[in-house]
């Protein structure tokens, strides 16, 4: 968005109620700068006509439903806002006029306010759309990120075929979508933005008649007239059930249609590009899930959840495979007097001689398939979820076993066609389908299973103790804990019998892995294919989860003649700083554990590591989290090759920097060598899921990005530093340690630095106002260490200091370079060559970008405690000033967002219309805490949150 928008451009004349013109809505006075962007102004003029559109139609519906005043209000605001921007008044004679504001007209203010920022973020991807297709019909080459500039890359580096193969055997890529406390739009609000998008997608690319244009503009007006009479959040807490929806809705957003298409198209450019390298069928993206299957400090997770979640995933994709083969079978209407059919497919068919229904045998093959896949769906449903609902249906057929069985169904017509050259017809939707029962199968997506060691060991010991194994394991030390869980995973004998009384606790927990059981039973090993260990910090934390995984049948010891199986991998994840750094002798240390060992041979040698960003991050900052995980892969990925086996990481990114969050391309380029392989998992949350797979283009966009970074990172060399590596790696370790001792001096050492953050943040709020389905805190304490990641980061967000995502780096570099220009010089040479700490910069930078400490000032003054106000909030203008200027000085740029200039002009434009949000928030907050407890009040904060989330895209 460009400074000169719907909110600040003149638009057209103003117009009655029925009209489907944009009055001159949100109208910045005629005197407003016009300020240039790095790709013209002429490139970015779509981008302003679309957003002055989109405000205009936006500001019409609110002066004709809230009325008159609160349009004033909105406009009073805004122009005011801007006027604080070019520094014209003070922020405060702003926040004067807002702090009298009743509740009553400040909510439909937060609302405006909030729905301009939604549809400026449509307006923005739709922008980013455009320019991309004005590139390549332009003939320019292709933009970095997308699998073209890949495969330009791949050919020019001239890789052997068996390299290839080798590197590529087991590739795979998983998006795995988690819960979020501010995503948690309504569906209506979800497909009411979708059809906003389609509907300007039409507009720019249809060359329309006037009347045509007011058309599409009376669509788009009815439209934002929905969005702004529908509410945007829930008046009730969000259940689990509710988050598990959510998560569900991208699929016919978006994936169904995108992910197939994205497999068989890589699948058939590297082929054709590396014929020999013996590359298989396998989908390499995928995707995973937490939403249900995450029960770390959320006591909300029963087997009931575990249960709902897995079935509603398999009801999903088993939907979306019967409404292609009805589809299909309307497509393929073939008559066998006008063309040939295999012997295969008239066997398929079955159909009787004389039927007329013969004429027709793929549609008669087609009509067994979905007889069986409707069996299928009704044997684990019920008649409620697949009905019989036409008579193109067998009632006597059989229910596939397996997703491979109607795969091998559908190949038998693809076969056909292909063999009688009809293969137009078998590459459109029947290709589409086979790869999606590939991808998808009965199962839909991963649902991992997560929970704390703590709770393990708490539970193994119960187990041990009731089965008369031993009565105190808690007291054990760790070798003699190896040996005795090594002991009864090597028996078949289980600790416990059916109708064993135990706690509430452990009786919770078994349910839970057992309703898992019951998962990979109902849906195929895939359903739940990962048991991740938060905390883990032994070798013991693992073989607890195996006890827990034995218990429901998950796992067997084997026998003399078959090694031990388990279809659930079992994954250590690595969170604190400390527990990063000993993650390397942590993984070779139960590779050492010959049963372990030979569970992981069976499991094809694979290991799957997960990388806590966010408490590390938390633990000790941006920089030492960032380097610490840097270095735990280096060290993992040698332990690795020590070991023989093929390590897999798994990267717990958030949607913000100081979250791990950042652009994807540039962050999976920046991994060290040897740490991709080929294989990659991440998760993805919040915002950020809306921004990047709300719709099939955004959909493809960055899943490819996803799939090219892995490939680049896999193939090519991208670190960059070659003989230089082990001084540079050096370097960082002392830039890291420095950071940290001045990020741990005020989070960890400065005396009311709870206190102060919970007083200035709106973090008790996010606990109090029903956001989200778990607790703030994994227990009830105040400290920092117990405190979720995503409240911690989402309240630093709120209140605009960004504090997680730079903090204590310009000390590190102000001290380690200390006037020394050769070593300012190392640093710029490290931001220009290695693509790891050009990327820590960068993101950095975007960050500080966003901050704003004249409203963090403000919010500061929610603590009472005014000594305290003055030193917590002078180390932080103190630090963020040092990191600014080092930024600068190592960069050598002026300017934030330099190398980002379509963030940049987002920021610029975007952020005066967050400033009435941000000091209507305060004013509420003080309300609230001041034992205004109304609904509306209340109501009026998460309004607020959720408006900043939007705004800021990834807030938490």
């Amino acid at each position: 968005m460009t400074e000169q928008s719907a909110m600040t451009e003149q638009g057209r004349a103003p117009s009655g109620p029925e009209s489907t013109t944009p009055s001159e809505t949100f109208a910045a006075p005629s005197d407003a700068p016009v300020t240039s962007t790095a790709t013209g102004r002429a490139a970015t003029e779509p981008l302003r006509e679309d957003i002055r559109l989109l405000g205009g139609l936006l500001g019409d519906i609110v002066r004709e439903h809230a009325g008159t005043e609160i349009f004033d209000l909105v406009e009073r605001a805004r122009v005011e806002s801007f006027r604080v921007r070019r520094s014209e008044i003070d922020r405060g004679e702003l926040a004067d006029t807002l702090s009298g504001v009743d509740v009553s007209e400040a909510i439909p203010v937060i609302r405006a306010f909030s729905h301009f920022a939604l549809l400026a973020n449509l307006a923005e991807d739709i922008h980013r759309e455009r320019r991309r297709a004005v590139h390549v019909r332009a003939g320019d080459p292709p933009v970095a990120s997308s699998l073209a500039a890949t495969h330009a890359k791949l050919d020019a580096a001239g890789l052997d075929d068996a390299a290839v193969g080798k590197a590529l055997a087991d590739a795979v890529v998983v998006p795995v979508i988690t819960a979020h406390p501010t995503e948690t739009r309504r569906r209506t609000v979800f497909e009411t933005q979708r059809r906003i998008t389609d509907l300007m997608r039409f507009r720019g690319r249809t060359e329309l008649t006037p009347a045509e244009d007011d058309e599409v503009v009376a669509g788009l007006r009815r439209q934002i007239l929905t969005l702004w009479q529908t509410a945007l959040i829930r008046l009730e807490r969000l259940r689990i059930e509710d988050e598990i929806e959510v998560g569900l809705r991208y699929y016919d957003a978006a994936f169904f249609e995108v992910i197939p298409a994205i497999n068989a198209s890589l699948r058939a450019d590297l082929r054709t590009r590396y014929p020999d390298a013996g590359l298989g069928d396998d989908p390499i993206l995928r995707m995973g899930s937490w939403i249900g299957g995450d029960r770390d400090g959320n006591p909300f997770v029963t087997d009931r959840i575990v249960a709902m979640a897995t079935g509603r995933a398999a009801q999903t994709a088993l939907t979306h495979h019967l409404e292609q083969l009805t589809t299909l079978a309307q497509e393929l209407s073939m008559s066998s007097r006008l063309v040939t059919v295999s012997d295969a497919v008239i066997e398929l068919g079955g159909g009787d001689e004389g039927d007329v229904a013969t004429d027709e045998p793929y549609r008669l093959a087609l009509r067994h398939i979905r007889s069986r896949l409707l069996a299928t769906a009704r044997h684990r449903f019920g008649d409620e979820v697949a009905p019989l609902a036409d008579s193109f249906v067998d009632t006597a057929a059989e229910p596939y076993a397996v997703a491979a069985d109607l795969l091998a169904d559908l190949d038998v017509i693809d076969a056909s066609l292909r063999d009688n050259r009809d293969s137009a017809l078998a590459d459109d939707r029947l290709l589409t389908l086979r790869e999606a029962v590939r991808t998808f199968g009965f199962h839909l997506s991963g649902l991992d299973m997560r929970q704390n060691s703590d709770i393990h060991e708490e539970v193994v010991g119960e187990l041990l103790a009731w089965a008369g194994v031993h009565d105190d394991y808690a007291g054990l030390d760790e070798p003699a804990r190896v040996e005795l869980l090594v002991r009864e995973l090597s028996d078949r004998r289980p600790l416990i019998r059916p109708g064993a009384e135990l706690g509430e606790l452990a009786a919770k927990e078994l349910a839970i892995v057992t309703a898992g059981a019951k998962a990979v039973a109902d849906y195929g090993p895939e359903a739940v294919p990962n048991y991740i260990i938060s905390m883990c910090t032994s070798v013991s934390d693992m073989l607890e989860a195996m006890i827990m995984l034995k218990e429901a049948g998950l796992f067997d010891p084997g026998s003399a003649e078959q090694g031990p199986r388990c279809s659930v991998r079992v994954v250590p994840l690595f969170e604190t700083i400390e527990d990063l750094q000993q993650g390397a002798a942590t993984l070779l240390a139960v590779l050492d554990v010959p049963l372990y060992r030979d569970l992981v041979a069976a499991q094809g040698d694979i290991q799957e590591i997960m990388l806590g960003y966010s408490d590390s991050n938390k633990d000790g900052g941006y920089l030492a989290a960032n380097w610490a995980l840097y270095r735990a892969e280096l060290d993992l990925v040698e332990a690795a090759e020590k070991s023989g086996i093929r390590l897999r990481l798994f990267h717990g990114r958030g949607g913000t920097v100081g979250r791990g969050g950042g652009p994807s391309y540039d962050a999976i380029l920046a991994q060290p060598p040897g740490a991709v392989q080929g294989s990659l998992r991440i998760t993805e949350q919040g915002e950020v899921i809306a921004a990047k797979y709300a719709e099939p283009v955004l959909a493809r966009r960055n899943l490819e990005t996803l799939l090219a970074a892995t490939i680049e990172s896999t193939l090519l060399d991208t670190e960059g530093l070659g003989d230089a590596a082990d001084g540079a790696y050096e370097i960082l370790d002392d830039l890291a340690a420095r950071a940290r001792s001045a990020y741990s001096a005020l989070v960890h050492d400065t005396p009311g630095f709870v206190e102060y953050f919970t007083s200035s943040t709106p973090l008790s709020e996010i606990g109090a106002l029903n956001i989200g389905s778990r607790p703030a805190s994994r227990k009830q304490t105040e400290k920092i260490s117990d405190l979720r990641a995503i409240p911690w980061v989402l309240s630093w967000t709120q209140c605009r200091v960004m504090l997680p995502g730079w903090y204590g780096t310009g000390s590190a570099f102000e001290e380690w370079i200390d006037g020394d220009d050769g070593r300012l010089e190392t640093l710029r040479g490290y931001y220009r060559q290695w693509p790891f700490f050009r990327t820590v910069m960068s993101n950095m930078a975007q960050v500080l970008a966003k901050s704003d400490l004249g409203l963090a000032e403000r919010y500061s003054h929610l603590v009472a405690d005014e000594e305290l106000r003055a030193r917590v909030f002078g180390m932080i203008v103190d630090e963020h000033r040092r990191t600014t200027a080092m930024y600068f000085a190592i960069t050598e740029s002026d300017d934030l967002l330099a190398d980002n200039p379509s963030l940049a002009r987002s920021v610029f434009n975007r952020f005066p219309y967050l400033e009435p949000l941000n000091l209507l928030q305060l004013e509420l907050l003080r309300r609230f805490r001041a034992g205004d407890d109304s609904p509306q009040v209340r109501r009026g904060i998460q309004l607020t949150m959720n408006g900043l989330a939007t705004a800021l895209r990834n807030s938490g």
